[in-house]
């Protein structure tokens, strides 16, 4: 495969990172993995991201959860408490993982439903430590929209809230954002399976997880680009609110903590059959893979009502970069995806002062991409295959 030139140069200009560049600050990287072929246990997988480390790059440490589940969706970010929650959408289950001792991770425990919800999907943490679960349905099968949950640290229920709203039946709880500044949580729309097509944001009050409205996004230009809510998140502010879309439509959400959210379409990606995925936010630059388009973009949001294209890193072929995660407190970004780059882990780098992306080279073994180069056959919990990873957080 042929890399694309704007990568090429990440790889080769001064200022691409290499190892000793810069401090490091996570020790580890935590990989969620699938097997391919359904045969074996989807797994944790511990990545040695100290660059001053003998092992950096290696794959130091696993954690089998005893079934092939469709690995999907981490959090996004690695919560204190060394608990970490992993989904397998495709099995409808759930598994919290114990990284305290990260070389010896264990499975802490699993969960399908909580109360009458199902499907779990995304998650994030309250300021008490408690997570708040997007659940996609209640009840058996993709019949009725589930709701939003409150778990503990073990994934045990402790209170949930239904999603159901005439004002767009078509909605499944996707993903969320929380703000306890204005004590409220906003969650993303969209149907991980085929057929219902929502293009709404729902806005709930966090002490009570009441449900307070649904509000449909505007269509923008195009005309389709309000279809598929994806992630929202909040900015450093805490009040205001950046939604994505799958359609790669970019929407401002303001004062979400009144009846009347102000929504605007800041921004349509012109691209030809894209989907836009996971973003992070760093500092003031929001970055955005936008899968079919085989290319992550930077955005700075300076000015939320006018984001500005400040780079993108392209990739050629069928590569479709799909997740990303930003080192806490750090400037580097690990990126999984599919087709042509799955079963790799590679490692970014953003420019704090102007958000330019670079490649870190050094960063596992040598192969088609830069990275760790997840095909392989042997790892700490057995001779079980190649893996795919999907999410991915550094440590804390």
């Amino acid at each position: 495969m042929r890399l694309a030139t704007t990568f090429l140069l990440a790889l080769i200009l001064p200022g691409c990172t290499t190892p000793g560049e810069h401090p490091t600050g996570s020790r580890y990287l935590y990989v969620w993995a699938a097997d391919p072929d359904s045969s074996d246990s989807d797994f944790l997988a511990v990545i040695d991201v100290d660059s001053a480390s003998a092992r950096y790059g290696e794959v130091v440490a696993t954690a089998p959860v005893g079934v092939s589940a469709g690995a999907h969706h981490t959090e996004h970010v690695m919560p204190a408490g060394d608990k970490l929650f992993v989904n397998g959408f495709r099995s409808g289950r759930s598994w919290v993982i114990d990284v305290g001792d990260p070389l010896h991770p264990t499975v802490a425990s699993e969960f399908t439903g909580a109360g009458p919800y199902t499907s779990p999907h995304s998650f994030e943490r309250t300021p008490e430590g408690t997570v708040l679960a997007t659940f996609q349905n209640r009840g058996p099968g993709n019949q009725l929209p589930g709701g939003l949950v409150e778990l503990d640290s073990l994934g045990n229920y402790l209170r949930g809230s239904d999603a159901t709203d005439p004002i767009d039946p078509e909605l499944r709880p996707y993903s969320l954002a929380i703000s306890p500044t204005l004590d409220r949580v906003v969650t993303t729309t969209s149907d991980m399976r085929p057929g219902n097509k929502a293009s709404s944001i729902q806005v709930w009050r966090l002490s009570d997880l009441e449900l307070l409205q649904t509000v449909m996004l505007p269509p923008g230009p195009k005309g389709d680009e309000h279809v598929y809510p994806a992630e929202p998140r909040f900015l450093a502010d805490g009040r205001t609110l950046i939604v994505t879309t799958f359609n790669c439509g970019i929407y401002l959400v303001q004062s979400v903590e009144t009846d009347d959210p102000q929504i605007q379409h800041t921004y349509t990606l012109p691209r030809e059959n894209e989907e836009c995925s996971l973003p992070v936010l760093a500092g003031r630059y929001w970055v955005q893979t936008v899968d079919h388009s085989h290319s992550i973009v930077v955005f700075d949001m300076t000015d939320p009502t006018e984001p500005v294209i400040v780079d993108e890193l392209t990739f050629d072929g069928l590569t479709e970069p799909h997740w990303i995660s930003l080192e806490p407190g750090g400037n580097r970004i690990v990126l999984t995806g599919y087709k042509d780059m799955s079963g790799y882990v590679m490692l970014l780098r953003i420019d704090p002062a102007t958000g330019k992306l670079s490649v870190i080279k050094g960063f596992g073994e040598s192969g088609v991409f830069p990275g760790v180069n997840m095909n392989q056959s042997d790892w700490p919990h057995g001779a079980t295959g190649r893996a795919v990873p999907h999410g991915a957080v550094f440590s804390r």
